[in-house]
């Protein structure tokens, strides 16, 4: 059985963004997000969680400049 979401997963990881700085944004708890994560997502679903993870590495690589 193979991990849903993988993408979504490797840029977590690429990125360095912690799921709960994820859950933070969408406003649940660390938990709920791995939850959603367990099942394929819809493609409208993957792109709300890559537009978040990729405004937070943005914020990340801000306040380290």
């Amino acid at each position: 059985m193979t991990k849903a979401n993988l993408d979504i997963r490797a840029e977590l990881k690429n990125k360095k963004i912690p799921v709960y700085a994820v859950a933070d944004v969408m406003g649940v708890h660390e938990n709920t997000v791995f939850r959603r994560l367990r099942y394929e997502l819809p493609e409208q679903d993957k792109q709300t969680f890559k537009r978040i993870i990729n405004e937070l590495s943005k914020q990340n690589e801000a306040a380290n400049n």
